[in-house]
């Protein structure tokens, strides 16, 4: 498997001898789901890693938007937007900065998520995947670990 076709395809270039070179704008991708150190320009470009836990803050943000559609004692909310409530329709970077860095506010979670046990430890998940911190924030093993775990003890129909 050639993971160098994976880096070209998110705008890393492979060189000759195998080295990854990151474009210097670090502000590339979908305002909405960018995590604070994208937002406020302190991503440390000079380590991977620093992508990778970016990854895991967008990534707690899909989740959201999966729960909210799941259906639990019959109820489900409608299809929404992260944020949909605190940023315009086509958000700037800076109605997204203040809204994720300044105020750190992240998207809330529907009264019903409390009386559900598998969307309260879901809403628990993603609250860990976006932290502001970023070393804070889960590993997508640890994700796919706790996932695999609430579907064992949970009757979770996919």
């Amino acid at each position: 498997f050639d993971l160098s076709l994976i880096f070209v395809c998110c705008g890393f270039v492979v060189s000759d001898t195998n080295e990854v070179d990151i474009p210097p704008n670090t502000r590339v991708g979908t305002k909405r789901y960018m995590p604070p150190e994208v937002l406020d320009e302190s991503l440390n470009s000079c380590h991977f890693q620093s992508y990778i836990m970016a990854d895991m803050y967008s990534f707690g943000l899909i989740l959201w938007e999966m729960a909210r559609r799941c259906v639990s004692g019959g109820m489900v909310e409608e299809y929404l937007l992260p944020y949909h409530e605190l940023v315009p329709t086509d958000p700037s970077y800076e109605d997204m900065r203040e809204v994720v860095c300044v105020k750190r506010q992240r998207p809330s979670f529907p009264n019903r998520w409390s009386s559900d046990e598998c969307l309260r430890q879901m809403g628990k998940l993603m609250t860990e995947c976006w932290a502001h911190n970023p070393a804070s924030r889960l590993t997508a093993l640890r994700v796919k670990k706790t996932l695999a775990k609430m579907s064992e003890s949970q009757d979770i129909k996919l």
